[in-house]
């Protein structure tokens, strides 16, 4: 499955979108609503200050006195100190609010991250999640704080100041309401365009970001194949994409910012003359005008802001769609209600319902195709493997080797037949039951950032010290803490960039040694090691082999003469199955892979 981004640059509102994260803005349903009360409060502080400067004008200015100024400063204190109070608390509201949606969005995502099956992460690129669990989560949440402060607060503005207009002057305010629809017309149209331009330049300043940081990730590999020239004719490409968006947007701004002006100083200049003329036959008082021209020039910015608003919300809907999308995306595989009701889920197990595991797994006709294909990987497949042995999975590179294992551990499950753990259908229990008792070492090992000691008791929370220290020696990762200058609490870099190859698989090896899983699965840890590395990973597989059940994807097939079952896949399909001895006397293509390699490596042996 592959996502990409969709273009939404010509979506209208859509209400439905919006409901599904509905529970997310409930529990802060009072701050919401004292957010917009207090921003009404302060609408309306807002909306008298034309009307105490009508005041002023009319009984002191013109009047040429100062009588009863007192209880006026007085009074129009108090309307400044409710104005600061006012902005004060919705402003520490919208704050909260939005620190706060964004803190639950993201941990619901993340909480949903961890019940996602394996599938979901191979399919889906890295950039995607982190896009919708940082940036769409932090924008959702501003928008609901402040698109609501945004909103009423122009809309209220607007109200009222048509109102009061039409009290002062009927005339006088039908000449800005005629200029208010032309205004609002050209608003919208020029919004929708900057929208989508908009929506375009943060496209390509994604694919800009992903470019660096590719070629910041891979500058060694660039180098050592002299394609810096390629990377930077790439880059500049995009760039040139950008550079051309960001000259659209600034030329359409340039078109709709002089436009909005020009119409907003024209009504506000007939305003002012009929105003004026008005005035000077003594039709209305010098304040009336006074006021009057305050709501006509302060009456624009809000009827913008509101446009502005709009594709904002819309735009913020693409944001939405792809957090509830997420959200909505169901776990390829998932236990049964019952199963959890027993068992507990991943975040809330009941370990005390579980049954101890000894490894006996069962492949009882079991076919299998994967999700998103068409051919049978596996066709009434049956396999029944003791506790305690040792199964091989040979095969050439991309042959399919890993399939049998995803199934074994629960990653997919067979479209038909059934497996079973320990004579029971694994469905019939948990899956962190069955992958708390795996093991997994993987060919490139991943450390998380932190010390030696905290990677290694990613294996057991609840283990000693005197357990990690033992886990440790087994495969001499002591030997590495010794050479580190805080030995054991020495940070590995993130990923384990500070340790080699070897290191890190040492270290993977000794978390698996003190997880003391039932079920081992090594997918092949020797194939790029030194000769010493190999000797001490060696020693911890041994270690971990002994009286478990176990799958080894090899790549070696040296290494897998001693497995109690070889099984062979060609094409994604299991081909032949025995022991070496068996496979080897039937000269089938186990013969003929082994063949090959040993002769491969008697050449290199020679060229040594």
């Amino acid at each position: 499955m592959e996502y990409f981004e969709e273009d939404n640059a010509s979506k209208s509102f859509n209400i439905k979108p919006w409901l599904k994260l509905g529970r997310f803005f409930k529990p802060y349903s009072k701050k919401l609503a004292g957010i917009v009360a207090f921003m009404l409060i302060t609408a309306t502080m807002d909306l008298s200050i034309p009307l105490f400067q009508k005041y002023a004008v009319d009984n002191f200015i013109v009047p040429r006195t100062t009588e009863g100024i007192e209880r006026f400063i007085a009074v129009y204190a108090i309307a400044l100190i409710i104005t600061t109070v006012a902005v004060t608390v919705f402003a520490r509201l919208a704050i909260v609010v939005e620190m706060h949606i964004g803190k639950d969005l993201r941990e619901e995502i993340f909480l949903h991250l961890q019940k996602l099956s394996l599938s979901y992460y191979n399919t889906t690129p890295v950039g995607y999640i982190m896009a919708r669990t940082l940036s769409d989560t932090n924008k959702i949440g501003s928008m609901i704080a402040w698109g609501i402060v945004d909103v009423f607060w122009s809309f209220a503005y607007v109200i009222g100041a048509f109102g009061a207009m039409f009290m002062l002057n009927f005339r006088l305010a039908l000449i800005v309401a005629l200029v208010v629809p032309a205004m609002a017309l050209i608003t919208l149209y020029f919004q929708k365009k900057l929208l989508v331009t908009s929506r375009s330049l943060r496209k390509i300043n994604s694919r800009i970001t992903g470019n660096f940081n590719e070629g910041i990730t891979g500058a060694r590999t660039s180098k050592t194949l002299v394609i810096e020239h390629r990377n930077l004719k790439g880059f500049k490409n995009l760039s040139s994409e950008m550079n051309f968006s960001a000259v659209k947007m600034a030329k359409l701004n340039a078109i709709y910012i002089p436009l909005i002006v020009f119409l907003g100083s024209a009504a506000s200049s007939v305003v002012l003359a009929r105003g004026g003329q008005l005035a000077l036959n003594q039709v209305i008082q010098i304040g009336t005008l006074s006021a009057f021209l305050s709501y006509a020039v302060n009456i624009f910015d809000p009827i913008q802001n509101l446009a502005r608003t709009y594709t904002d919300i819309v735009s913020l809907q693409v944001n939405i769609e792809r957090v509830t999308e997420l959200l909505e995306m169901e776990p390829l595989i998932k236990d049964r209600e019952d199963v959890i009701e027993k068992y507990g889920d991943n975040i809330h197990p009941r370990k005390e319902n579980w049954e101890p595991i000894e490894g006996e797994i069962e492949f009882r006709n079991v076919s299998f195709k994967y999700p998103d294909g068409d051919e049978e990987i596996l066709k009434d497949f049956n396999l029944h493997i003791k506790p305690g042995t040792n199964v091989a999975i040979v095969g050439e590179t991309g042959a399919g080797k890993s399939t049998l294992v995803n199934l074994a551990c629960r990653f997919f499950e067979p479209t038909k037949g059934h497996i079973l753990i320990d004579g029971t259908e694994y469905r019939e229990r948990s899956q962190l039951w069955l992958h708390s008792n795996i093991g997994y070492v993987l060919q490139d090992p991943h450390l998380f950032s932190g010390t030696i000691r905290e990677n290694i008791r990613y294996g057991n929370l609840e283990a000693s010290e005197e357990e990690i220290i033992r886990a440790a020696e087994i495969v001499s990762v002591d030997k590495i803490a010794e050479k580190l200058e805080k030995g054991y609490d020495s940070q590995v870099g993130e990923g384990g960039d500070r340790l080699s190859t070897g290191e890190k698989q040492l270290i993977s090896i000794a978390r698996a040694i003190l997880a003391d899983p039932r079920i081992f699965v090594l997918d092949e840890a020797t194939s790029s090691i030194d000769t010493s590395t190999e000797i001490n990973i060696q020693k911890g597989i041994d270690y971990l082999l002994k009286d478990r059940t176990s799958f080894i994807i090899a790549h070696r097939l040296s290494t897998i003469k001693k497995a109690d079952i070889i099984l062979v896949v060609k094409d994604g399909k299991i081909v032949e199955q025995g022991t070496h001895k068996s496979l080897i006397e039937s000269r089938g293509y186990y013969y003929t892979l082994y063949t090959k390699q040993f002769e491969e490596e008697k050449i290199l042996e020679v060229l040594k």
